[in-house]
């Protein structure tokens, strides 16, 4: 039986420059934000023994050149993670560190994340991007099948089967940026209203351009070690009580439902690690590559009942003074998404639980939930973080 002084906490948070840094690369937004990392903890590099970082969804980089990243960082670990699930890539391998941590797999471990994506579209003619293998998407691309009109599916079926409107969808595009507005590193800060909301340009309907997440550049790093380490280091840690993840497919044709994710089974999972309930929880840290994915995830993970969410976010339960204050660093949508956004959930919630969040602090701040979304609603991790040690 793992001993008490293994409990794993974070001690550690960065982030590189953001939302555009044409002076970092890839591996330059890693490196800074581990550097900041350090310092948030008190930890030295030679400290780390653990490494984990995402890299399959970096243009022109490919997955096996993480151990390129880890001769880059100048890092000697024991330990490696290199699990990629899209946009909840970070909530699994925190739940893979966490584990590694208890059995002694590891003592520090360093999660980073990095990407130029931004500066990178202005690198080189056309967008830069340089396309991955489609695979099996090739049966559904030539139906003219793209990232948002697989969203945009899930949202008219939500609205078909539940009656949900376009303003309510607004509602979380307008609570997200009012967030972001004391984010000074936050890419969009001008108010926004509902009405801006419906009638900026219809991208796929029925999601507007103010539905869809931004393009940044960004960074960060989260570093786990011991209970027992954590007295020694300089801030207070953040228990990791309770993760879990689920994956039902990757291509949108192969989705068991349009009106759910994995976090119906994923999301209860780490309640009962964590010994919570989504009344505990108080705030969250969702998904936002469109609104609709932050309504499916408050609807699967069991902060309201399927087809409530509409009506749930339209009472403003999501903003500062609501029932959960949800992306309170102003989320994907308007603060940064440079492409896996999971890590900077992570952040978040961890700067919340210390009482670092500043004018969106949400007041005794206890419980805290971060929830990635990977692929197509595909891949859904789920981590319940938690004040001090637990």
């Amino acid at each position: 039986m793992p001993s008490p002084s293994r409990t794993p906490v974070i001690v550690g948070i960065g982030l590189s420059d953001a939302p555009k840094a044409p002076h970092l690369d890839v591996r330059g937004h890693q490196a800074q934000a581990l550097h900041r990392a350090l310092e948030d903890s008190g930890l030295d590099k030679r400290d780390i023994d653990g490494f984990g970082s995402a890299e399959a969804f970096i243009p022109g980089v490919p997955a096996s050149e993480l151990p390129e990243t880890i001769e880059y960082l100048g890092l000697d670990p024991r330990w490696i993670d290199g699990t990629y699930t899209g946009g909840s890539a970070y909530e699994f391998q925190l739940l893979h560190a966490e584990r590694a941590i208890r059995d002694g797999s590891a003592d520090v471990i360093a999660l980073t994340y990095g990407s130029d994506l931004l500066t990178r579209m202005g690198r080189s003619l056309g967008t830069g991007y340089t396309r991955q293998p489609v695979s099996a998407s090739q049966y559904e691309e030539p139906y003219g099948k793209t990232t948002v009109s697989s969203y945009a599916m899930a949202a008219m079926r939500h609205m078909h089967d539940y009656g949900t409107t376009s303003a309510q969808l607004a509602e979380i595009a307008v609570s997200t940026r009012e967030y972001a507005r004391h984010n000074p590193n936050a890419i969009y800060r001008d108010p926004i209203t509902i009405d801006d909301v419906l009638s900026s340009r219809m991208v796929a309907d029925p999601l507007h351009k103010l539905d869809c997440c931004a393009i940044t550049d960004g960074g960060g790093a989260v570093i786990v070690t011991t209970a027992e380490r954590a007295r020694d280091l300089r801030k207070e840690p953040v228990s990791i009580l309770g993760t879990a993840g689920r994956q039902t497919h990757w291509n949108v044709c192969q989705a068991p439902d349009l009106t759910t994710t994995a976090g119906a089974t994923a999301g209860p999972e780490a309640f009962g690690r964590a010994g919570l309930t989504p009344a505990d929880v108080d705030m969250a840290m969702l998904y936002d590559s469109f609104t609709i994915t932050v309504l499916l995830l408050l609807e699967s993970l069991g902060f309201v009942k399927p087809g409530e969410g509409g009506a749930f976010v339209e009472a403003g339960n999501l903003r500062l003074d609501g029932a959960l204050p949800t992306n309170t660093d102003g989320g994907g949508m308007s603060s940064c998404h440079p492409g896996l956004r999971g890590i900077f959930l992570i952040i978040e919630a961890v700067r919340q639980l210390r009482g670092e969040a500043g004018a969106v602090q949400v007041p005794d701040c206890e419980v805290a939930l971060a929830a990635g979304s990977g692929g197509w609603l595909s891949a859904i991790g789920v981590n319940i973080l938690g004040r001090g040690v637990r």
